[in-house]
């Protein structure tokens, strides 16, 4: 399994715009094949910092998504709504107390 967190900053103003459209797209994304759950999260102190947290089969789903017109789509519009550039995780699990 792979974790992915990707970490985003938007612009104040743009935060609504980008849950709406989260929000349009989510149940997509979750029944992309190979993906096994899907989240977003804000930040406590900062609510322009938002970060989808997903869990992939695998590498090689995660990549398909990437290239997907579903991701092309979400993340063209996402893009211009940043204030600053985003980071992204990909970590795997080693232990769950």
């Amino acid at each position: 399994m792979l974790i992915r967190i990707v970490r985003m900053t938007f612009k104040p103003e743009a935060v609504d715009t980008f849950l709406s459209l989260f929000n349009e797209n989510k149940d997509k994304i979750r029944a992309f094949p190979g993906c096994t759950h899907l989240e977003l999260q804000q930040d406590y102190q900062q609510p322009n910092i938002l970060a989808t947290y997903s869990y992939w089969e695998n590498d090689e789903a995660l990549e398909n998504y990437r290239h997907s017109d579903l991701f092309k789509s979400v993340w063209a519009k996402t893009k211009i709504h940043f204030s600053d550039k985003p980071i992204a995780f990909s970590h795997k699990r080693l232990q769950t107390l």
